[in-house]
């Protein structure tokens, strides 16, 4: 099996993520959470979430 990236892609890879951490870490959060949304969320977790959306929203507005 050949190798998924070559010695530079993964340089560039380290690079971007040292200068974007704030970036990474939220995509990296949101990815996680979609997740667990579509995947492994019970009804009770979904209730829950929806009301922390609502929360975050009207803090947002």
């Amino acid at each position: 099996m050949a190798e998924k990236y070559t010695e530079a892609q993964k340089k560039a890879i380290d690079t971007y993520r040292q200068k974007n951490k704030e970036r990474t870490n939220y995509l990296a959060k949101r990815s996680t959470s979609k997740n667990f949304i579509s995947k492994h969320a019970t009804l009770e977790d979904l209730e829950e979430l929806k009301q922390l959306i609502k929360e975050r929203e009207s803090i947002l507005q």
